[in-house]
């Protein structure tokens, strides 16, 4: 079957699939810049770049392409506020090595090491975390505000008008669309949301007119600072484990065991060095893509090849100065209206990570990991001074591991259990 597809993908076909390919993947990896406040002409020429880097690193034998992670947004706007973007660069190139330390355990271990340091009852609320965190910033944004609601952009109004037929537009494409254009409801709501704000006279292209056709994107130079370092460390935890589910999905859709070829610590390793990459030119962090996945599975276009034709167009775009500068137009009530859907979708992922995995929350272990997570996190927990203090993910992924290492497994609460009926039959005779 993988033989017939790449037989029939070739020549100039390959090249048109690769351009669908970055299509499929373009609405998400320039929502997270446009979010954070990065430039997605950035953003384009790193996950193009990080493409070609994983592919290296795996001999170029899995159809998947690399785009901006969704579970560095909170972190980023945070550490920007904080640190400024050049610092945040700085520590996310220490959270892409994160993966590059994993990628060594696991070739010294095997792939069941990560299984056992990060089961479900951390990864799941850890994510639900990432998710239900940014809930006020796509509300704030959504209602013409900035994202930490400090001030008003847009009038309500105004910004009630354009964010909900985004959001609705998003919503029902990922519900009824078929095929392809499923796996493009981000682009279809920011289409909406943009012709609706064009017609009510809100976009401003004065950027547009300022900027040539062709322009060198906006890198950045990282800086490195400790503190911000340690905060963005953690970070990278979740979508570790996010990484080993995309390679078993689309294993599963190609027909092939790529944790055994090329091997997980290969693909972790391409994905924290395209991390790290990304932020030496001031791009977010890269995460292998769902979104291309189904594209995959919907064209059978399993020839890797395709994916580097998708990483060579991102990186041109990249260059069209004025293309990048029509993509900062976008007001913010429509990148609001999009990220109530998407921010909820990403706790429902941490949510269904524990009911695929059957958590059961009766058990106290489970609950008080869970439970603590979750209030640490959209509690806004803070531990540590006012020069370096940890919280957000940060701090919800160092508790949650913590506990699941030291709350003792299934077996020993079990015999805490009966030590504890046993007590209390003892001291009900005794009365």
């Amino acid at each position: 079957m993988t033989t017939q597809s790449d037989n029939l993908l070739s020549g100039w076909r390959v090249i048109l699939a690769g351009a669908q390919m970055l299509f499929v993947a373009f609405g998400s990896l320039v929502l997270v810049p446009l979010i954070t406040g990065l430039n997605p002409s950035v953003a384009l020429f790193t996950a193009g770049l990080g493409t070609l880097i994983f592919q290296l690193c795996t001999k170029r034998s899995m159809p998947v392409f690399l785009g901006s992670s969704f579970a560095f947004i909170a972190p980023i706007i945070f550490a920007v506020e904080t640190w400024g973007q050049a610092a945040t660069m700085g520590a996310l190139f220490c959270a892409g090595l994160i993966y590059v330390l994993l990628s060594i355990l696991v070739a010294l271990r095997g792939p069941g090491f990560l299984h056992r340091l990060l089961p479900p009852v951390v990864t799941g609320p850890i994510i639900m975390v990432i998710g239900l965190g940014l809930a006020p910033v796509a509300v704030n944004m959504a209602l013409g505000k900035t994202g930490d609601g400090a001030a008003q952009l847009f009038p309500y109004s105004d910004a009630i008008l354009v964010s909900m037929p985004a959001l609705l537009t998003t919503l029902l494409v990922a519900t009824y669309a078929k095929g392809v254009f499923r796996l493009v409801p981000i682009i279809a709501g920011v289409l909406v949301g943009y012709i609706v704000s064009l017609l009510m006279g809100i976009v401003d292209f004065t950027p547009v007119q300022q900027t040539g056709w062709l322009s060198v994107p906006g890198f950045i130079m990282p800086e490195f600072q400790l503190a911000a370092i340690l905060f963005m460390l953690p970070v990278a935890i979740a979508p570790a484990i996010e990484h080993v589910g995309d390679v078993l999905a689309i294993g599963s859709i190609t027909g092939k065991d790529y944790v055994r070829k090329p091997g997980l610590h290969r693909t972790l390793l391409g994905d924290g060095l395209a991390t790290s990459a990304a932020s030496l030119f001031g791009g977010p962090p890269n995460t292998t893509y769902s979104e291309v996945t189904g594209a995959v599975m919907l064209t059978k276009a399993f020839n890797p090849v395709v994916m580097t034709w998708a990483a060579i167009f991102a990186i041109s775009l990249a260059f069209i100065g004025k293309f990048g500068s029509i993509l900062q137009t976008i007001p913010t009530p429509v990148m609001g209206g999009i990220m109530i859907l998407l921010f909820g979708s990403i706790a429902g992922v941490g949510m269904n990570i524990l009911i695929k995995a059957r958590v059961d929350l009766g058990a106290q272990r489970n609950l008080v990991i869970v439970a603590v997570t979750l209030v640490f996190g959209i509690g806004g927990m803070t531990l540590g001074s006012s020069d370096w203090h940890l919280q957000g993910v940060s701090l919800c992924g160092l508790v949650a591991i913590t506990l699941n290492l030291i709350l003792p497994k299934a077996d020993e609460t079990n015999d805490l259990h009966e030590e504890q009926d046993v007590v209390e039959e003892l001291l009900h005779h005794k009365k």
